[in-house]
C-alpha cells in the first residue's frame, strides 16, 4: 500500500514518517495488514532527504491540487496523514493565506480522496482550537459547541466537519485527531501562538533564555510528541464501525502551567547534572489574549475508549525529547 503524508518535512509528520518505516504495515483496502510498499512525503521544504527507497519527496503546495494528485498517481490502495497547516500565529496575520492553506488545502486533500479508488482511510491533525470563548466548560470534551476565537481554529473546525461529511457520503474513510499542544517541538520557535508551550522546556535545555509571552500560572493543555504520532497511527487502524457520526476525538492532555514545567526540569537538572538556562517574564498581551480564548483542560475520554494511548509523566515526555533530540551544542 502507499501512504501519503501532507507535512511530511514537518516536526510530526518526519516523526510519523519514521514511526509507520519502522512499523512496516498498516490496515489496508482489504481491511487486513498490508506492507508499506511506497511512502510520499509533501511539504513546502524539507531538511534534509530520504534514504530509504520506499520514500518520494514532493516539494509543493498543499493549496495546488495537482501536488496532491500528483502524489497519489494511480495507486488504488493508499491511506493519508494530513498534518500540512499554517500554524496559529500565521493564521492570525495571514488571513488569506490561511484559507487558502488551511482551507482549500484540506479540500484538495478530501478532494482527491474522494476521487481514490478503494476508499482510503483519511486521517487529520486538527486542533483543540476548535473551541474557545467564554462559554467553554473546564474540561473541553468532545461534546463542547465548537465556537474558535481563532482563524487557525475556524479552519481545523470546518474541516473536521468536511471529513465527517465525506466520510457520511461514502467518499473515503476520515478520522480526525484533535490535539493540544505537542510539546517538546526541536529547533528554533515557530509562528504559533503556543511556541512558548515547547520553548519554555526547550532553551532552558539548550542552556539558553526562554522568553514567555503568558503568565507563569497559565495552564495548558499539553501532550508529547511520541504520543501524538502514535495517536495518528492508533486512530488510522480502530476498525471503522467503532466509530460514530462524528469522527473527531480530542486527545487526552496533562495540564501545564510555566511553574509546573520549571519545577520538571529542576528534579531533571539535579538528577542528570543539567545546567539550565533561565525563562524570562517577557509578557505580551497579543500572545495572551489568544491563549485565553483556548481550553486550559481537555477531555480525552472518547479517544482512550478507542484504545489510543495517553500522554506519559510529563518528566517521561522531557526525557524522550532529551533521547530522541539531545541538548543543543
Amino acid at each position: 500500500m502507499k501512504i501519503i503524508i501532507t507535512g511530511g518535512g514537518g516536526f510530526l509528520g518526519s516523526q510519523l514518517a519514521a514511526m509507520l518505516l519502522d512499523r512496516g504495515e498498516l490496515t489496508g483496502s482489504s481491511g487486513d495488514q498490508e506492507p508499506i510498499e511506497e511512502m510520499v512525503l509533501i511539504d513546502a521544504r524539507f531538511p534534509m532527504p530520504q534514504n530509504d527507497p520506499r520514500v518520494q519527496q514532493i516539494v509543493g503546495d498543499i493549496s495546488e491540487s495537482n501536488v496532491i494528485d500528483e502524489a497519489i498517481g494511480s495507486s488504488q490502495n493508499i491511506s493519508i496523514f494530513h498534518l500540512a497547516s499554517m500554524v496559529s500565529g500565521e493564521c492570525e496575520e495571514r488571513y488569506d493565506d490561511a484559507l487558502r492553506v488551511n482551507l482549500d488545502g484540506g479540500r484538495n486533500v478530501f478532494e482527491a480522496a474522494r476521487a481514490a479508488k478503494g476508499r482510503p482511510r483519511v486521517v487529520f491533525a486538527s486542533s483543540i482550537a476548535c473551541f474557545g470563548g467564554a462559554a467553554m466548560a473546564t474540561p473541553v470534551s468532545d461534546l463542547a459547541k465548537q465556537t474558535p476565537q481563532t482563524t487557525y481554529g475556524m479552519t481545523k473546525a470546518m474541516c473536521e466537519l468536511l471529513i465527517n461529511d465525506h466520510t457520511r457520503k461514502g467518499h473515503f474513510d476520515g478520522r480526525s485527531a484533535r490535539l493540544p499542544t505537542v510539546i517538546i517541538r526541536p529547533g528554533k520557535p515557530n509562528a504559533a501562538a503556543s511556541s512558548w508551550a515547547s520553548g519554555m522546556f526547550r532553551e532552558p535545555l539548550n542552556g539558553e533564555t526562554c522568553d514567555l509571552p503568558v503568565r507563569r500560572d497559565q495552564p495548558h493543555p499539553m501532550t508529547g510528541f511520541r504520543t501524538v504520532v502514535e495517536s495518528f497511527i492508533a486512530l488510522h487502524e480502530v476498525p471503522e464501525e467503532r466509530l460514530g457520526d462524528d469522527r473527531a476525538y480530542g486527545l487526552p492532555a496533562h495540564q501545564v502551567t510555566p511553574a509546573i514545567a520549571g519545577k520538571v526540569l529542576t528534579e531533571l537538572a539535579v538528577e542528570k547534572n543539567l545546567s539550565l538556562g533561565q525563562v524570562a517574564d517577557v509578557f505580551d498581551p497579543h500572545i495572551q489574549a489568544i491563549v485565553d480564548n483556548w481550553p486550559t483542560a481537555v477531555d480525552g475520554s472518547r479517544a482512550v475508549a478507542l484504545g489510543l494511548p495517553e500522554p506519559p509523566p510529563l518528566k517521561q515526555i522531557v526525557e524522550q525529547y532529551l533521547e530522541t533530540f539531545g541538548q543543543a551544542e
